[in-house]
């Protein structure tokens, strides 16, 4: 087991949609809102990790699963995988697939930030002032809140060279910018890219639905601003395994080749999305906060989960089980499943998963 531990974090070819044009979207209340009847299950949800101290198991996570078999059908699943869930950030390989068919000309390093929770390091956001210069925007375009780089360490750096919140550090900067830059390439309104009836964001629905080969029962609104399509654990789950079986060519497929291709990107070189998909060659994974996790393996399998609480410290020891179990064995999952708990300075217990 490699002495490194993951930082935590706060978080085919048919039938393919086409971009809608400025008339023919629909106006903001005909857009399906957040309900107020809550969407969670009132079935309760099996255990997945437990937070194991000093030989007691002091608490316990719950959430569900999925995992989907090569072709597509589900192999095995624990918890309610059929209703609906906000993905968070594991939407954005979907909303950078939208992005393309919108016209915007990405690739590598490019698109792999437009669909990244980047970690905030000097040449994530380096990259993001390159693409607004490229697109004659700035950072006062991007309507994403003041914040921190997302990793700690990064965030320590950042306040103590004397930095404080900004739009351009917070970890959805580059999804922002490349989707500023689709609005500007089509002439779509920049001030409103935001709103659930602008172009970009109608285009957006259309690819959720597409990849994830299900309706979107709710829209609500991610950290970052942007709007949050729902979609089943299932049908995450189904979307990841689309972008990796998609025809090469195809925006979904060059995004999954641009994310596979430039991991650090996507997440930071101290992030276990990275691990994973340098060290599994084809593999695309991508976590969302409030502890939800997607990844699809190059011969379509594809899993998908999410701990009811929140709590991100699972999401390594829980995805290194489910990779286990569908017979994945490499040094990788000991690095991102090894969550340490502390006391007095030294370990003392573990997070680990329960299944």
């Amino acid at each position: 087991m490699t002495s490194s531990s993951p930082t935590p974090i706060p978080e085919p070819s048919s039938g393919v949609p086409t971009v809608p044009s400025a008339a023919s979207v629909p106006s903001a209340a005909s857009v399906p809102t957040v309900p107020s009847v809550p969407a969670v299950s009132p079935v309760s949800s099996p255990v997945l990790a437990e937070v194991f101290r000093s030989g007691f198991v002091e608490g316990r996570h719950r959430g569900s699963l999925v995992v989907l078999a090569a072709d597509g059908s589900v192999d095995w699943a624990l918890g309610d995988v059929t209703a609906p869930v906000f993905p968070r950030s594991t939407n954005k390989p979907m909303q950078a697939a939208a992005i393309l068919r919108a016209g915007l000309d990405l690739s590598g390093e490019r698109l792999a930030l437009a669909a990244a929770s980047h970690s905030g390091e000097t040449f994530h956001l380096d990259l993001v002032r390159t693409m607004l210069a490229e697109y004659d925007l700035t950072a006062e375009h991007l309507q994403t809140p003041p914040d921190l780089p997302l990793d700690p360490e990064e965030a320590e750096h950042y306040l103590a060279a004397g930095n404080v919140r900004d739009r351009l550090t917070m970890n959805c900067s580059g999804k922002h910018t490349a989707m500023l830059a689709a609005c500007a390439l089509n002439g779509w309104p920049l001030e409103t890219y935001l709103e659930q009836g602008h172009p970009l964001q109608q285009l957006i629905l259309d690819v959720v639905r597409t990849a994830g080969g299900e309706d979107v029962a709710h829209i609500g609104t991610d950290g970052c601003g942007a709007p949050l399509m729902s979609l089943s654990l299932t049908g995450l789950a189904r979307a990841f395994r689309y972008f990796v079986c998609a025809e090469p060519g195809t925006p979904e497929r060059r995004v999954a080749d641009a994310m596979r291709a430039h991991p650090e990107y996507v997440a930071g070189t101290r992030r276990p999305d990275t691990w994973l998909m340098q060290a599994l060659p084809g593999t695309l994974s991508k976590m969302g906060a409030e502890a939800v996790q997607a990844l699809a393996l190059p011969d379509g399998r594809a899993l998908a989960f999410k701990i009811d609480d929140g709590a991100t410290r699972t999401l390594g020891p829980v995805l290194a089980r489910v990779l286990r179990h569908m017979g994945i064995d490499d040094p990788v999952l000991s690095r991102i499943e090894d969550v340490p708990l502390h006391g007095g300075g030294v370990r003392v217990g573990e997070i680990r998963a329960a299944f």
